[in-house]
């Protein structure tokens, strides 16, 4: 018996009309998935989580399946589950794909990864896609991956629905932030394979600041990166290989994390 196809709210930061989510969204169609864009109307990168607090917002519809909020990737998932999906929530969130990687310091600022972790908070199963290497961004070959990047998405999406069977295609409250490399002159080759891995703690920007001597400073944004920790997104993506790595909308650590904190706070008195 063939499984119906997926309904999929796909968002993304870098604007609805941008080549990776209109890239994404061929590729997922092709699959047999009813795909949907509900994405920010202009750039959005570095939102993180941010969603508007304003008492109204704009939102475009400028051709069939495609909806284009004037707000972050949050405020784009929220108005999708909301009001395009009708409070009756899609199978899937697809958040991308990004121009350029999301590891390390970079995921915990980006837009993407902020549409899936607001999907998350909703119980939707959310996946956050983006590629690219750990140095800047070539235009060219950056948008050439894509395709690759798109194809790993439609055949790890087919992975997720073969596992769950009726059930839910991810745990409760868990998503994947996923980062695929750009291999090959031409930004089109394949992966060297897939790693799961966690996010690595170095912050990759730092920011330098010049006071201009009129109130203002100057911002200098430079990146740091270190060689990647063993088993983190940065090393992956490093040698060639995507990135999987799970995460959770919340804060929450696990027991070591917990154990070392109840340590600190011993014979503590408010």
């Amino acid at each position: 018996m063939t499984a119906p196809p997926l309904r999929i709210l796909l968002t993304n930061d870098d604007g609805y009309d941008a080549p990776g989510i209109r890239k994404a969204f061929a590729r997922l169609t092709a699959a047999g998935h009813d795909v949907t864009i509900v994405a920010p109307l202009t750039n959005q990168s570095g939102t993180g989580t941010k969603t508007t607090s304003a008492p109204s917002i704009r939102v475009e519809h400028p051709e069939p399946k495609v909806w284009a909020v004037d707000g972050t990737p949050g405020d784009s998932v929220a108005f999708g589950l909301s009001e395009v999906f009708g409070g009756r929530a899609p199978d899937l969130v697809v958040s991308g794909t990004n121009h350029g990687p999301n590891v390390a310091g970079l995921a915990t600022h980006s837009g993407t990864v902020g549409g899936a972790v607001t999907a998350l908070e909703s119980g939707v199963p959310a996946i956050a896609l983006s590629t690219g290497g750990v140095s800047v961004p070539d235009p060219v070959t950056t948008v050439n991956a894509m395709d690759p990047t798109v194809d790993f998405a439609a055949r790890l999406i087919d992975r997720l629905r073969s596992r769950a069977g009726s059930g839910p295609l991810l745990p409760e409250g868990v998503g994947l932030n996923v980062n695929h490399p750009v291999a090959g002159p031409d930004g089109r080759g394949a992966a060297r394979g897939v790693a799961v891995t966690f996010q690595d703690p170095q912050p990759i920007l730092s920011a330098d600041f010049t006071d201009s001597g009129d109130g203002t400073w100057n911002v200098d944004v430079r990146p740091g990166l270190r060689p990647g920790v063993r088993g983190g997104d940065v090393e992956a993506v490093s040698a060639g290989r995507v990135a999987v790595s799970p995460m959770r909308a919340t804060g929450n650590t696990g027991p070591l994390e917990h154990a070392v904190a109840s340590a600190l706070i011993a014979g503590l008195r408010p």
